[in-house]
């Protein structure tokens, strides 16, 4: 799957990066139809530790998702992130089995 970047305001590392990726692959065995996503990694400038926001927009044929997570960590908020689109991946693809 073809997943965007953009980091707001920082330059996000190649781990991060790596990270990314992976747990957005994973979300290829749930749904097939995957176009591409949109990650945006912004943070946020407040006194509390949950400052870090992961915002995904995944693509999929007639639709999209949008995912937005705020968290102590980007690794934390891309995969609390990637676990809601699981869930609404599975939604949809249910859905489409029940009507076809």
């Amino acid at each position: 799957m073809k997943v965007n970047t953009q980091s707001v305001n920082f330059n996000a590392n190649g781990e991060l990066m790596d990270f990314i990726q992976n747990r957005m692959n994973k979300l290829d065995t749930f749904y097939d139809k995957v176009i591409h996503s949109d990650v945006y990694l912004k943070v946020e400038n407040t006194s509390t530790k949950e400052n870090k926001i992961a915002e995904i927009i995944l693509h999929v044929p007639k639709d999209k998702f949008m995912i937005k997570k705020q968290c102590k960590s980007f690794e934390e908020a891309v995969d609390s992130a990637c676990s809601s689109l699981e869930r609404k991946l599975k939604k949809r693809k249910e859905k489409l089995r029940v009507h076809a």
